[in-house]
């Protein structure tokens, strides 16, 4: 009785291990930020680089596209828009506070959607 428990366990065990989701460590994503200049560029980069897991930000500005390259064991895309969004740059899914839109520089202060 005892090895059939043991072994509905070891089954149960392995089953939900192969269920889970594997995590790119390299995984690329791009998105729509905000901002006008260079210094929001920079801004921007900062910003999404200060989140845990991203190992490569560039914004552009003629299309306003964030590219990134995260480990999604330690990050979410949700978590950089956030950050972003914290240093003042509206994006697709998450938006700046007023308070800190309105702490920008005048040249970074965007048409806000």
């Amino acid at each position: 009785m005892k090895n059939i428990v043991l072994g509905m366990m070891l089954l149960f065990v392995a089953i939900s291990t192969q269920a889970q989701e594997k995590k790119n460590k390299n995984a690329k994503y791009e998105f729509e930020v905000s901002g006008n200049c260079e210094q929001c560029q920079k801004r921007i980069q900062k910003a999404a680089l200060s989140v845990s897991g991203v190992k490569s930000a560039e914004w552009h500005i003629d299309d306003h596209m964030l590219h990134l390259i995260i480990n999604e064991e330690k990050c979410t895309v949700l978590d950089v828009k956030k950050a972003v969004a914290k240093a003042g740059h509206d994006t697709d899914e998450v938006k700046a506070t007023v308070d800190v839109y309105d702490k920008l520089p005048g040249c970074c202060q965007y048409d806000r959607k």
